[in-house]
């Protein structure tokens, strides 16, 4: 069986100047969708990921152009800056955003969001792995 979840990720006050997009695709064959240019206040994203019952230990298969990374361990790009495709920028970076904690309970309700820093300690835009990610039925 095969269903659509609706992702919505907000990045909490993001550095205002830079560019953000949810990545689609990988490797060096991705496009930036949904770019926008953070001003400093929240940014959303929302788009579907399609999700399959058909794991052995019967969590959630998240699949589609827009997820990354082994079964076990889907994830979400966010890129930033020069990754998004930003020019004049010297700022490239990118965060990933885990799925793990998204429940069939939360995938029956059809939508789910989870908020997170968008400055990381160094002033600049959050990178790497995002940590304490917590999704909710939206």
């Amino acid at each position: 069986m095969e269903s659509l979840l609706t992702l919505r990720v907000i990045l909490d006050n993001p550095p205002a100047g830079i560019d953000f997009g949810i990545q689609s695709g990988s490797g060096n064959d991705y496009e930036t969708i949904q770019k926008r240019r953070s001003r400093g206040d929240s940014l959303v994203f929302e788009f579907e990921v399609s999700v399959k019952d058909n794991r052995s230990d019967g969590q959630p298969n998240f699949l589609g152009p827009i997820t990354q990374g082994a079964p076990t361990k889907r994830f979400v790009y966010i890129d930033i800056g020069r990754y998004a495709g930003q020019t004049g920028t010297e700022c490239a970076r990118r965060l990933k955003v885990p799925l793990v904690g998204i429940t069939w309970p939360m995938i029956k309700a059809g939508s789910v969001e989870t908020h997170l820093q968008g400055t990381g300690r160094d002033g600049g835009p959050t990178c790497g792995t995002a940590k304490d990610v917590s999704w909710k039925s939206h």
